[in-house]
């Protein structure tokens, strides 16, 4: 007896291991299930890029006019670079405008006419003299350049004269070359007419 006993318990514990564990049953399919389903939305596609544009190909630099600057000594120094004769000369005791100072001003005249630019010109004298002579030489001077200009043109409203006399000499040694450097019409630009 006890050897079918010992059957008895021995033959299920070889059947269960030779048969194994009984495998799990696939899942119920959800319409199986009668059950709500969602249906989760896909996220939108993602939106391209716009690519960024490119910026257009520079362009040479616009070449601006030095006569436009606001600085004055650029101004003055494209004016000389042009043609301008910022000096006329006079004679000894003279306020009469020789040939060679016609020219100079002729071509100043053209290059102010092109422009709405002030002027002020400067009347000069050598040393020799009195003060008060000398100042109403440089004023006689510094005119007779004004009216030059105007008849040549020029708006005479945009021309100033002021005479220094002997104050403001270009060269201080005591000869005729040097006097006759001092004996002078100076023009330079002063700033710009109001346009209208």
């Amino acid at each position: 007896m006890n050897r079918k006993w010992m059957v008895w318990m021995v033959a299920p514990v070889l059947l269960t291991l030779l048969v194994g564990c009984p495998k799990k049953k696939p899942a119920t399919p959800a319409q199986d299930l009668d059950v709500d389903t969602t249906t989760v939305t896909p996220p939108p596609p993602t939106q391209e890029v716009a690519p960024t544009p490119t910026p257009p190909p520079p362009q040479d630099p616009v070449e601006v006019d030095p006569l436009a600057s606001s600085d004055l000594q650029v101004v003055n120094q494209e004016l000389q670079r042009r043609g301008f004769s910022p000096d006329v000369y006079f004679n000894y005791d003279e306020a009469g405008l020789s040939d060679d100072a016609r020219g100079k001003l002729a071509r100043n005249a053209d290059l102010l006419k092109a422009t709405q630019l002030l002027v002020t010109i400067e009347g000069h004298a050598d040393e020799r003299g009195t003060n008060e002579y000398n100042l109403a030489l440089g004023d006689r001077r510094a005119n007779a350049v004004r009216e030059y200009l105007t008849s040549l043109g020029v708006d005479g409203g945009r021309l100033r004269t002021l005479s220094y006399g002997e104050e403001r000499p270009v060269c201080t040694e005591v000869d005729e070359s040097c006097w006759s450097q001092n004996r002078r019409g100076h023009m330079v630009i002063t700033g710009r007419a109001n346009a209208g």
